[in-house]
């Protein structure tokens, strides 16, 4: 098995074989938190108008997500898994546009198939490529708005590729390094309302799902399967 580490959009379009999307802070750990929450569907796009279209065709679906880290005008809910975590949520079907993770899907045009990755699923996604055993894993960081390396991602595909190559890995020592440089924003009260500090920890908590989820092409648009694994 062959595993590689990309970053950015460059590195989407370039992964191959089993891509996994990385964004830890925060869309694929609040895309888990969601489907715990009880959500079915959850429909990944990188146009916001796009975004926007969905949720007017269809008023009961729920809008989720985020521009320059905050909530754009008319989404239910931000790119948050605190609160939506905290939330009654009665919706089966979620739209979520973000400016990272869901640019990374958009752009794995050359790979088999489609994964995300956060450290909330991490084993879920180690023990599915364990079990597949593609002939070749990209592991895909997105960064920060897809302009420049995080250490969170970087950490989280550094973490999977240790485990699947039967590296140790110090996975407090990752927590407290990601809190002192990219993380810290979450410790700023000024952004609390929209970056809470529970964030951090709730996407910091390691292996929380045993699922993963898989882009799964229907007609024009990209969902995001539940598989547990």
């Amino acid at each position: 098995m062959k595993i590689k580490i990309h970053q950015l959009l460059k590195g989407a379009r370039e992964a191959k074989g089993t891509a996994v999307i990385i964004d830890v802070l925060r869309a694929f750990s609040t895309a888990c938190y969601a489907t715990a929450k009880g959500v079915e569907n959850i429909i990944p796009v990188g146009d916001i108008q796009i975004a926007y279209q969905l949720k007017k065709n269809n008023p009961d679906y729920l809008l989720v997500g985020e521009r320059h880290e905050q909530k754009p005008q008319g989404f239910d809910f931000g790119n948050s898994p605190t609160h939506i975590n905290n939330a009654v949520i009665s919706a089966k079907t979620m739209v979520q546009t973000t400016s990272s993770g869901t640019q990374g899907i958009t752009n794995a045009i050359n790979a088999n198939e489609i994964i995300t990755g956060s450290f909330v699923n991490a084993g879920a996604i180690i023990n599915y490529i364990r079990k597949t055993q593609p002939e070749e894993v990209s592991l895909v960081c997105m960064g920060f708005a897809c302009q420049y390396p995080t250490t969170e991602d970087s950490l989280c595909a550094e973490y999977i590729k240790n485990e699947l190559e039967g590296k140790p890995n110090d996975f407090p020592a990752m927590v407290q390094h990601i809190k002192e440089t990219d993380g810290a924003r979450f410790f700023d009260p000024a952004t609390e309302s929209w970056s809470p500090e529970s964030d951090f920890h709730l996407c910091m908590d390691i292996n929380r799902f045993n699922f993963i989820l898989k882009v799964k092409k229907v007609g024009e648009l990209n969902y995001l399967e539940k598989i547990n694994v």
